[in-house]
């Protein structure tokens, strides 16, 4: 038997968001960019004056990087924390949810963060040029003896850790799928069941409320569309990965046409993004078990 103590969470502090998804920081970080200066300074190694105008405008975009790295390991943490308070006994999955409505407020922030800046990444490719810029600039220095500043705040193993993260085509669902999974696997006398039932039932959660008139009236805006939509995708996502067999097969506890469905109701330019997420980021979408009009849905 699963025989841990429940300690109830309280609510993340509001410290804790110092980055999300309204951030200025992220809109300027990720904003996509045609016409990157350190593309340019690679490409032309010699040019003195452009080495410099490229070194002075990375260098800040670095610093802001390492928060957000930094803050995907917070959010591992605060994830396997938020799932172990939501999943123990012996209260059920759904009663969980209904009596830790903050804990499950915190989730879902987690969810549409995470979703979010993927979202963004994806778009600004320009991202891994600028990285791709400082690294070579710092190596360059080291052979050369020279040591820089911005190396206290971003030094070569800090740099490389960075590297791998960003490598990630969505490095925050990434970090939340690798956390799911390793909290599962850590706590082998919990049944999958309860990690897996809490996230399908976040999921009917949010199906509901998008394709319910009733309920869909009283989003005040679209970002709250967005809101609900992101968290959905996040936790089939999620369920996807910690699920023996995933979240597309016939025995899946997750209405998967359903929820492609309520997506491709909306306007195509909000949701493609949310459907190359389920495209491309989960687990066992190619699987043989996968219906065919399922995998016609998300053509």
């Amino acid at each position: 038997m699963y025989t841990q103590t429940y300690t109830p969470l309280l609510p993340l502090p509001k410290s804790f968001w110092k980055i999300n998804t309204t951030d200025v920081t992220i809109l300027q970080l990720l904003k996509p960019r045609q016409n990157s200066i350190s593309k340019k300074a690679i490409q032309n190694p010699n040019d003195i004056q452009l080495q410099e105008k490229a070194w002075n405008a990375v260098c800040p975009l670095v610093v802001r990087l390492k928060r957000f790295y930094e803050f995907s390991i917070r959010l591992e943490k605060a994830l396997q924390s938020l799932l172990e308070s939501l999943t123990c006994p012996p209260y059920t999955p759904t009663q969980h949810l209904e009596r830790e409505q903050a804990l499950a407020k915190e989730f879902a922030e987690i969810l549409h963060f995470t979703l979010r800046f993927d979202e963004l990444k994806m778009r600004n490719p320009a991202i891994q040029n600028d990285f791709s810029y400082y690294r070579r600039t710092i190596s360059r220095n080291r052979i050369n003896n020279m040591h820089l500043d911005i190396e206290n705040e971003v030094n070569n193993e800090m740099a490389n850790r960075m590297s791998l993260f960003y490598a990630e085509a969505t490095p925050m669902l990434k970090t939340l799928s690798n956390a799911t999974m390793h909290f599962v696997s850590e706590n082998k006398t919990l049944p999958i069941e309860n990690t897996t039932d809490c996230l399908s039932t976040m999921t009917s959660v949010c199906k509901v409320m998008l394709e319910t008139p009733e309920y869909r009236s009283r989003f005040t805006s679209e970002e709250t569309l967005m809101f609900c939509m992101r968290v959905m995708v996040g936790v089939i996502i999620l369920y996807d990965h910690v699920h023996p067999v995933g979240a597309f097969c016939k025995t899946s506890k997750i209405d998967m046409k359903g929820c492609i469905k309520v997506l491709k109701e909306q306007a195509p330019d909000s949701v493609e993004g949310l459907l190359n997420a389920l495209r491309f980021t989960t687990k066992h979408l190619n699987d043989e078990s996968t219906s065919k009009q399922i995998r016609a849905m998300l053509q």
